[in-house]
């Protein structure tokens, strides 16, 4: 059976996603038709619902989880792996609400953050996640909020931390920050699902027990980075949450949405977020 799945060019995706992809491990007879997308666009496909299996931010589940289902396996959760708000010079954010913010995407986990943090920054232009330090070194934007490998390159730029918006979750809340995780169409047979559950946890342990098997993968399609900066990046996002989120993962998760709908950043949601294993 083929099914459709897709997530980012991230070292931390095609860390997690090589042995099943390219069978190191057993998958069950699944064979996958992969889309490499960045994080915003992933989240407007599961909208539509177009793959089977997605990558996809946690702020971006609350309006696709009618349709898809999150998967134990694959997740990023964890402490320390916050976006962060920078800027070209020092900048109050809360000095001027007319402040233009360029941001990863509307739907992202850290527009959600920064939300959070500071309510008063409305003027958001979207853009991809890469362009914005560029867009602050031209002084197209005021603030910038950066995910991925750029928390590991701006300061080369010369630019300048203003917070760290995971830090600000964490010491909020005492919980990991939730980021992005695989979800899966509700529609696919159950034993597909769990198929695909037991798949993807077997994809990841490979990946920790052969950490460089991937590396040609990997390094074709990172952007800018050195191996070194590579593997930071997949030491900062891919953790134990990426095996298993185990209780803590779905409290972390649990908590993150109830923020959001009491503070109307994300309407009620009604469907159960996590599988129930069989």
């Amino acid at each position: 059976m083929e099914l459709t799945l897709g997530f980012s060019p991230c070292p931390n995706d095609t860390f997690i996603f090589d042995a099943l992809i390219h069978h190191k491990i057993d998958t069950e007879g699944l064979t996958f038709k992969v889309v490499y997308e960045d994080v915003e666009t992933l989240n407007q496909n599961a909208f539509q619902s177009i793959l089977d299996i997605t990558k996809l931010s946690y702020h971006a589940y609350a309006y696709a989880v009618d349709n898809y289902i999150l998967l134990d396996a694959g997740s990023a959760l964890g402490f320390g792996v916050g976006p962060l708000l920078i800027s070209k010079k020092g900048i109050d954010p809360e000095s001027d609400k007319n402040l233009k913010v360029g941001i990863p995407g509307k739907y992202t986990t850290a527009n959600f953050l920064l939300g959070v943090a500071f309510p008063g920054l409305q003027n958001k232009q979207e853009m991809l996640f890469s362009d914005i330090e560029n867009a602050l070194l031209n002084e197209k934007i005021d603030l910038g909020l950066i995910i991925h490998e750029n928390r590991f390159t701006y300061q080369d730029k010369g630019l300048k931390k203003i917070i760290d918006l995971g830090d600000f979750w964490e010491k909020k809340t005492g919980c990991p920050i939730p980021l992005g995780g695989i979800v899966m169409k509700r529609s696919l047979p159950e034993d597909v699902i769990q198929k695909v559950n037991r798949v993807l946890r077997r994809s990841v342990d490979f990946a920790f027990q052969n950490p460089k098997s991937g590396l040609n993968f990997i390094r074709s399609h990172a952007q800018e980075m050195s191996v070194e900066v590579m593997y930071k990046h997949i030491e900062l996002y891919v953790n134990k949450y990426s095996v298993d989120l185990g209780d803590d993962g779905k409290h972390a998760i649990k908590l993150l949405f109830d923020t959001a709908v009491q503070s109307g950043i994300i309407p009620a949601v009604n469907k159960e977020l996590f599988l129930t294993q069989s």
